[in-house]
């Protein structure tokens, strides 16, 4: 007899797959059986031609909302095996081929409605089913069952045992399973009492958040800060408790309307916004809420409830908004447990609202932008990780380090790279931690040995040392990139990309070759190797790294370089006893390195107008310029390409000149903005004549900025020039380890 055996790949496993493919095939008269393997789901069964076609045809069709299909590899072969019926059988295997971990999917409709309708699940703030719930962050190990997962301590009561072992019960195998019985439990200690009634809890907590308290809560990934968006005095004390000057908060809204009321929300926002992954999307914000959520901003990070408490919370509390934002200390990994939290905020909040189902992986919120309908990422983890991307060539075996900040690591098995979630930044003793402890979590959850190693070009990141030492201890091969072309690279695996391409990567940092600080580069490349062709003029970076928190160094540094005066309004504000300072520590070449950074330029410009002469977060000074640009895409300044070194100075002196006139700022800040789309796509369309190529790659953390991208896209469409723009992946450094794999994949092959 002809069996057909279909081996599906993809995210398959805890997402209901294998009960779905059973009423599948049982509608359609199927007989044959189907397993979970760690490399995927196997169906074998006796199918016609015809049959086979449409059962596949349906399987991509109809296959559960959270569920990934990446590919079916079908094969027929004789057997003497004689279906009588359809049945999911047990078929693991301890093959090192592991199928996708599923990341964690916020509690679906049906879920919700059981809260009402189920005895056992009145009300449960934990429930949840194989189409909803906490994955990646309870998983300790493969394969994907109860006893590998932080649910291992909670004992199955009569009624969610027989619902589990229903094949006709949406829970069936779902291994999160629990109820009010038998599951786990929010508590708290307020005013010297313990308190574990989750009907008590609700209206206590609800009462503090009307009240204008603070409290912290225990959500899937880790706790997160709580407060009322709406009220001042609220929003100002979660500042003082979270040692947070005045990077913006996230805002979680009862629903898709409350968000209507405060912001612009077009299709492709919603439906990232409504998504099973509920990511914070970055929205343009129309209505404002307590001045502190968001100060000088005209953006909101949004999102929208993904837990029962949250949909709890709104049914009770009077705000339609409130602020959710990581439970951390600035700078240090969000908190997963009672000792972290009470450790950072015990005497800081009014209350903490724990929960007993322990935290394995913490991931925080994923954020995304999206660029005229197309969602980009820029954080990438709850929802996401740890999902992999797929590439075109064989990663298997290749540890990529990442980069120092905002940093991600990736690790490749087969054709797949599974990137881990945003960890931070690498300077922090506390991060550091956190990320050697999910290098060694990712490596045994995906049964992975590495064999070539992979880092950044920077010999003093974090990153890069510990590759060094992985290197040395285990005596396997390191390979070194940098930093620009790990960008491009990481682009260009994502659109499968492997002709040359020219790459336009600006950001902030990264070493060239030439000992000098990149970071304004236009490179012929491939996934091999790059040609550096063109460049933004190198600038003296006076005080180092100090330049990043006190941006009106740049903007001395520009006008010194360019020979230009400075404005009576800047030498007021920052006191030309310092400009003059800092002149002849330029001039005298001390602690001066000199960068090509685009990141650097933002900067100069940002203090010239006066928006941010100090910075009190990481790229503060090019986020209020991109703020303060109008929709103007007309007006720009006078701009020279055509050469290997791009001088920004015919920019400058327009600015100035704009200045004097007394010029709105709005308009100032816009000009600027299509000066420097128009330099991308003049260069760009320069170097495409010049080497032939037909593709532009642009990556780099500048490309964050929705104001300068958009219009990009607007001009090379114009124009018919393909423009590719990372959006799976991370355009700042959080996408640099895919793009380091991306290059150490392609020059073992051609070795």
């Amino acid at each position: 007899m002809l069996i057909t055996r279909l081996t599906i790949y993809g995210l398959v496993q805890g997402v209901g797959f294998r009960p779905f493919i059973y009423l599948l095939a049982k509608k359609m008269g199927i007989k044959g059986t189907v397993a979970n393997h760690t490399n995927g789901v196997v169906v074998e069964a006796e199918l016609s031609q015809s049959q086979r076609d449409l059962f596949i045809r349906r399987i991509q069709d109809e296959c559960p909302g959270a569920a990934g299909i990446h590919k079916i590899e079908v094969h027929e072969t004789e057997s003497e095996k004689n279906y009588t019926d359809f049945a999911i059988i047990s078929g693991r295997s301890s093959s090192d081929v592991v199928t996708q971990v599923a990341p964690d999917i916020a509690v679906c409709d049906e879920c919700l409605r059981d809260r009402q309708a189920q005895a056992h699940r009145t009300g449960y703030p934990f429930i949840n089913c194989t189409h909803c719930g906490p994955r990646f962050s309870i998983i300790r190990d493969l394969p994907y069952d109860r006893i590998n997962t932080t649910m291992t301590g909670f004992i199955m009561c009569t009624d969610c045992e027989k619902e589990y072992s229903d094949i006709h019960d949406r829970r069936f195998h779902a291994q999160p399973i629990a109820c009010n019985h038998c599951g786990p439990v929010y508590y708290t200690e307020y005013l010297g009492v313990k308190q574990t009634d989750y009907s008590v809890l609700l209206v206590l907590t609800s009462k503090l958040l009307n009240d204008g308290k603070v409290i912290a809560v225990k959500g899937t990934g880790g706790y997160h800060l709580v407060c009322d968006a709406t009220n001042e005095d609220a929003v100002k004390h979660l500042r003082e408790i979270k040692h947070r000057d005045t990077k913006p908060f996230a805002v979680m809204f009862r629903d898709e309307e409350s968000i209507r009321e405060y912001a612009n929300l077009n299709d492709a926002e919603r439906d990232s916004l409504t998504s099973w992954r509920r990511p914070v999307v970055l929205l343009k914000q129309y209505r404002g809420l307590a001045s502190g959520v968001n100060p000088g901003m005209k953006t909101l990070g949004c999102m929208l409830p993904y837990m029962p408490v949250h949909y709890d919370w709104f049914q009770h509390i009077d705000t339609p908004v409130l602020v959710m934002t990581s439970g951390n200390l600035s700078d240090l990994p969000i908190t997963i447990s009672q000792e972290e939290v009470t450790g950072q905020f015990g005497d800081k909040v009014e209350l903490i609202l724990h929960h007993n189902r322990p935290i394995h992986n913490r991931v925080d919120d994923s954020v995304m932008h999206i660029f005229d309908n197309q969602p980009c990422m820029i954080r990438r983890s709850r929802g996401y990780v740890p999902e992999p991307l797929f590439a075109d060539v064989d990663v298997e075996g290749i540890l990529a380090f990442g980069a120092e900040k905002v940093n991600t690591f990736a690790l490749g098995k087969a054709d797949t790279v599974i990137q881990s979630q945003y960890i931070g930044d690498l300077k922090n003793w506390e991060t550091f931690s956190f990320y050697k402890e999910s290098l060694d979590r990712f490596q045994h959850l995906f049964r992975f040995t590495p064999k070539q190693l992979v880092c950044d070009l920077h010999p003093d990141y974090m990153s890069t040392r510990e590759a060094e030492e992985t290197a040395a201890k285990n005596s396997l091969p390191l390979f070194k990139v940098q930093h620009h072309h790990a960008h491009a690279a990481a682009c260009m695996l994502e659109y499968g990309i492997h002709e040359e391409v020219i790459a336009a990567v600006w950001d902030g940092t990264g070493l060239g070759d030439d000992g000098n600080i990149w970071g304004g580069e236009f490179f012929l490349c491939d996934r091999k190797g790059y040609i550096r062709l063109s460049h933004l003029d190198y600038i003296p970076m006076p005080g180092g790294d100090k330049v990043s928190d006190e941006p009106w160094r740049m903007a001395v540094a520009y006008l010194n370089h360019y020979g230009l005066p400075f404005p009576r309004s800047f030498a007021d504000r920052v006191g030309m006893d310092r400009i003059e300072a800092l002149k002849q520590l330029i001039d005298k070449g001390i602690n001066s390195p000199l960068s090509s950074g685009a990141g650097r330029l933002f900067d100069a410009f940002a203090s010239l107008l006066g928006l941010c002469d100090v910075a009190t977060r990481q790229a503060e000074a090019p986020v209020l310029l991109e703020q303060a640009a109008s929709d103007d895409n007309t007006a720009c300044y006078d701009i020279h390409t055509g050469s290997d070194v791009i001088s920004t100075q015919t920019i400058f002196e327009g600015v100035l000149r704009d200045m004097d006139n007394r010029m709105d700022i709005t308009l100032i800040s816009a000009k600027i903005h299509n000066s420097l789309a128009f330099i991308i796509l003049e260069e760009s369309k320069r170097l495409l004549e010049q080497t032939g190529v037909k593709k532009i790659v642009v990556s780099g953390g500048c490309f964050q900025n929705k104001r300068l991208t958009e219009h990009l896209q607007s001009l090379f469409s114009q124009e018919g020039i393909p423009l590719y723009i990372p959006s799976r992946i991370p355009c700042n450094d959080g996408g640099i380890a895919v793009g380091q794999m991306a290059i150490a994949a392609t020059n073992k092959l051609i070795k």
